[in-house]
């Protein structure tokens, strides 16, 4: 058998890769209904899609869903600590799609995989932290002549859309299918909240009840991750630079500090801000001894890795998966989790396979929506169609043996008049 071009780990692998796939769907409903869907109507057929995206099962899921829909896809991985190798060698050896992924690879490798994707030639990009996309504009500009747009899955990729646009750098139409209601609630609420204490559990076996977990930025995760540490007994202390998001957490009965007053009371500090430099040399010097520092904003910035080197005077490595320790002159010891990047994959496995069924179906269905649409979009950063993210709330709702209400003929005629 002939497998597309890929570079993967271990092909042997592609048996307990599909196992995994396999389980997911179990969980995955509302995209098990789209794959058929698309599968029948084949909207995408004859279009390359390249995708930069953690390599997780959920993920193939979403891919098997588009190729069952007619696209030629390839993948690179978003981030090399959440690669699952198995998932990788399922793709290529059971599923036909080219996977450009290795767990743990160095930033080159990564980067040559991003590369290797773009050579596609792609008609769409499916970007997870805009890297993607960043890289076709700055380095390869002539492949947008045939690229009809894509979609951003992350906040922290948004933001960088936005201020491309802003600064009249984007050539594509990109929707932000972070922005939904249902990606939002689910993905980034739920989904968030529950993979970083679930990774943070794993890299540590710490309890949670009783410590106190600093939550730096309330935004959608943020919220999601304080809601659930609280839920398990911590005490909870929010960060905040958003004076409207910092009364928000108050009135819901957190503590809100600033950093500097919060990191040296903190057992477990969390960054969920798409910023950089949260976590300071300043609050760095500042931690007690043990305290465990995790990021679950995409990007490894977020703590300031550079300046905990500089301040330790021992490193010492794996002193559990994905944990490091360092240790200050001092004595005190301060333990990073998966290398600062995100601690939900690169310790955990990610959200739950429930969650992403929303997320995905949203992503798939609009990738459909952009194959259909694109020719009469102009550049820039473009919402969802209000339709797809209510339709799979609706087929989310089925799944789980869930009715509601529907307004009755005199209720739409009230709320459609304003004489009455």
């Amino acid at each position: 058998m002939a497998f597309p071009d890929s570079d993967v780990a271990d092909l042997g692998l592609a048996q307990a890769g599909v196992r995994r796939v396999e389980w997911a769907e179990r969980a995955m409903p509302v995209l098990r209904k789209v794959h058929d869907r698309f599968a029948a109507d084949r909207p995408m057929a004859g279009l390359r899609v390249a995708a930069c995206m953690h390599v997780t099962a959920e993920t193939a899921n979403l891919l098997r869903a588009l190729s069952g829909g007619g696209a030629e896809i390839a993948l690179a991985a978003s981030n090399p600590l959440s690669t699952q190798d198995d998932t990788a060698a399922a793709l290529v050896a059971e599923y036909g799609i080219s996977v450009y992924a290795r767990a743990g690879i160095d930033p080159a490798s990564y980067d040559r995989n991003l590369a290797a994707v773009l050579e596609r030639r792609p008609h769409l990009l499916l970007d997870d932290g805009c890297d993607l996309v960043n890289i076709a504009h700055m380095e390869r500009p002539e492949l947008l002549d045939e690229a009809l747009g894509g979609c951003e899955q992350t906040t922290t990729g948004v933001i960088r859309l936005r201020r491309m646009r802003a600064d009249g750098a984007l050539k594509l139409p990109m929707v932000a299918v972070n922005d939904t209601a249902t990606k939002r609630m689910f993905d980034n609420r739920y989904g968030t909240g529950q993979s970083t204490l679930d990774g943070i559990m794993r890299a540590t076996n710490a309890m949670i009840a009783g410590r106190t977990v600093v939550v730096a930025g309330f935004g959608y995760c943020g919220r999601g991750l304080a809601e659930r540490a609280r839920g398990m007994g911590a005490r909870v202390v929010v960060t905040e630079v958003d004076p409207v998001k910092a009364l928000d957490a108050v009135m819901q009965g957190y503590t809100v500090l600033p950093m500097d007053e919060a990191a040296p009371i903190g057992d477990v500090l969390v960054t969920v801000t798409g910023n950089r430099d949260v976590v300071r040399a300043e609050h760095l010097a500042s931690l007690k001894d043990g305290a465990v520092l995790a990021n679950s904003g995409h990007f490894d910035v977020e703590i300031d890795l550079p300046a905990l080197e500089a301040m330790s005077v021992d490193i010492r490595r794996e002193v559990r998966p994905q944990a490091d320790e360092y240790v200050l002159a001092d004595g005190r010891r301060i333990v990073l989790l998966a290398e600062g990047r995100l601690v939900n994959l690169g310790a955990a496995e990610g959200h739950p396979a429930a969650v992403m069924d929303m997320s995905f179906s949203v992503q798939a269905l609009t990738v459909a929506w952009l194959a259909r649409s694109a020719a009469d979009l102009q550049p820039g950063v473009l919402e969802v169609p209000g339709g797809i993210d209510t339709e799979v709330a609706r087929l989310e709702l089925e799944a789980l043996g869930v009715g509601v209400d529907r307004l009755t003929p005199e209720q739409e005629d009230y709320l459609n008049s304003w004489q009455e």
